[in-house]
């Protein structure tokens, strides 16, 4: 009997530290690298006086590199703004009394959408970054923002066109919102 559970008690040990040695050969083979992404400071985040986008593009063409990259990062800014003035519109027509909010709010779309793609001609690069791997591939980082105050004036000045929009525009109440949805860009990063 005490053969036996010798027998046992061994072969649980052997069987154990295969086990064991296994799986360190399987996580040293398994193990991820981690990369450190370019612009990924607080500094190349949306705060409450910017939006931001940090984007990459990647080709065997350095220019089709950075033409790629910017045309993600402007079309993340874009809808981070569109997003964003989303969110003030509802609150806004919320918070006011309009007969018909839905009017309302669809007018708001159609606006920041138009906004939207004026600005977009005015994005500045904040940063940027140009990597060659071993194969030749080029990618290209770029950290791009706009003024929040540029965002809010020209939706304002959009509004004051609209006559329907126009008759009822608290401004102060607009741009009041408008802040404090910016002011959570901050206090997330925080």
């Amino acid at each position: 009997m005490k053969t036996i559970l010798k027998t046992l008690l061994i072969s649980l040990l052997l069987i154990n530290l295969i086990g064991c040695n296994s799986e360190r050969k399987l996580t040293k083979a398994t193990k991820s690298k981690e990369i450190e992404i370019p612009f990924s400071d607080k500094k190349y985040k949306t705060d409450k006086n910017h939006f931001r986008a940090v984007q990459s593009g990647t080709s065997t063409e350095m220019a089709t590199a950075k033409k790629i990259a910017t045309v993600n990062a402007k079309a993340e800014l874009a809808s981070n703004i569109q997003s964003t003035i989303k969110i003030v519109t509802e609150n806004y027509t919320n918070q006011r009394n309009y007969g018909n909010k839905i009017e309302i709010e669809n007018k708001f779309e159609e606006l920041t959408k138009e906004v939207t793609n004026q600005l977009l001609t005015n994005v500045k690069i904040i940063d940027e970054k140009l990597l060659k791997d071993k194969s030749g591939k080029f990618t290209y980082w770029i950290a791009v923002e706009m003024n929040k105050d540029e965002v809010l004036n020209n939706m304002q000045n959009q509004i004051s066109k609209d006559e329907k929009l126009q008759i009822d525009f608290d401004k102060f109440q607009f741009e009041k919102i408008f802040n404090q949805e910016m002011e959570k860009y901050n206090n997330f990063q925080n």
